[in-house]
């Protein structure tokens, strides 16, 4: 051995420790089942088929939104891959479907599932596999409420209990001699925003005077309608889907009854309101809430997250511009994108799950001005601000200031 051995060896010594003491420049990169070098699987199931197949858009601009994302380079030099699996809004459906993309496909995520009843029969299983649920296309309160028993699912939409309680602020306000009739669907989707209603009333929730639910196999409401208008209801809530919802509208107007009409925000987009109108309903007095941009609206003509939104859904051959299910699904995109490009170098489920649940903090380019998408340590609600919105017969109109809804979950 030579006389320089000696030396080599004491610095052979001194980068390894230096590198076991995390002195490196570089950190060596982490990654989980998904993903690749250049690659990240996403999973996903929908309804596009069954009764609440007006739904399945969304998944289609999602996939529009990854596409455009990987047209300029990806993530982190990663493309998105992203798989759609048709639930039929079943969860008989949905569990074995789930558990086919992660158990055989072996998605990193599980991202933007939708339905209330569908996303909760397959939580336990996601939670128990260390799966990441993330962004659940649906606003039960559960979803970002129970995230301390839960810590690998979050929701993303604003509430449906906060918006029913926008509502009951509404009423009273505006309304406050009214019987309240209320239509929801017979689940915990209906449930949620029943109850968000009532507690939002409060002492005051014996306005409501008749309550009529339906089950998702049923083929129309009449039957509830009839009963609710013979209560002497002259409010009504159509806590709905969309398919229902057109159809309960068309309703009202055949029993010649015209109550003051809150609908909720997951059947509002204006190509609903106007096949429910094409199909007969006289679309009088209705009140909603909105928090997204609404493509119809001219006076986001010249807003450069509409113009984005239009140069992404155009690559999207079955997406209708003007449906608001589609900038629903660019937007929630647009926040997992923002996720993984925070993860970084430590693409892990556990860093990426951390990261949405407590340090999200974007200002959305498709979201309506000022609406932010925040989590913390202390509150996993990423969206908690809307806005009133009335129909002026021939779309939306914003009314009012934002309305932060923090602070009503009970």
């Amino acid at each position: 051995m030579g006389p320089k051995a000696p030396r080599l060896a004491a610095l052979a010594v001194f980068f390894v420790t230096l590198a076991a003491c995390g002195g490196s420049a570089t950190p060596t990169p982490q990654t989980d089942i998904g993903i690749t070098s250049d690659s990240i699987l996403l999973g996903n199931t929908i309804a596009q088929s069954g009764p609440a197949a007006a739904y399945g858009t969304i998944g289609n601009a999602e996939l529009a939104y990854f596409t455009y994302v990987n047209g300029q380079g990806g993530v982190n030099g990663r493309k998105i891959n992203f798989k759609i699996l048709d639930d039929a809004y079943n969860p008989a459906q949905t569990v074995p479907l789930t558990k086919q993309l992660v158990e055989n496909d072996q998605v990193f995520a599980m991202f933007s599932g939708l339905g209330t009843q569908d996303q909760v029969s397959v939580r336990d299983y996601l939670n128990s596999k260390k799966v990441p649920q993330l962004f659940v296309a649906t606003g039960a309160t559960t979803f970002n409420k129970d995230f301390g028993s839960n810590p690998w699912t979050l929701g993303w939409q604003p509430p449906y209990q906060g918006e029913s309680h926008i509502y009951a602020q509404d009423v009273l306000k505006n309304h406050a001699g009214a019987k309240i009739g209320v239509l929801y669907q017979n689940d915990d989707y209906g449930q949620d925003y029943l109850k968000g209603l009532t507690d939002g009333l409060g002492s005051n929730a014996s306005m409501i005077v008749a309550k009529e639910s339906y089950d998702v196999t049923a083929a129309n409401t009449a039957a509830q309608l009839t009963k609710l208008k013979a209560s002497g209801a002259d409010t009504l809530f159509i806590f709905a889907t969309p398919g229902f919802t057109i159809k309960s509208l068309v309703t009202v107007t055949l029993l010649h009854w015209e109550p003051t009409i809150y609908l909720n925000s997951v059947s509002n987009p204006q190509v609903y309101m106007g096949l429910a109108k094409t199909a007969g309903a006289a679309l009088k007095n209705v009140t909603s809430v909105g928090y997204l941009k609404d493509p119809t609206d001219p006076q986001w003509a010249n807003d450069e997250g509409m113009k984005l939104y239009k140069t992404i859904i155009a690559s999207c051959s079955t997406c209708k511009p003007n449906d608001g299910f589609n900038i629903y699904g660019v937007a929630v995109a647009y926040t997992m994108v923002d996720v993984l490009k925070q993860a970084g170098t430590v693409m892990t489920r556990k860093n990426v799950m951390d990261i949405a649940a407590n340090k999200l903090n974007e200002t959305n380019p498709f979201l309506l001005p000022n609406v932010k998408v925040k989590t913390t340590s202390s509150d996993h609600f990423p969206i908690m601000q809307e806005q009133v919105i009335t129909w002026n017969g021939t779309g939306w109109t914003l009314q009012g200031s934002l309305i932060d809804e923090r602070g009503t979950i009970k």
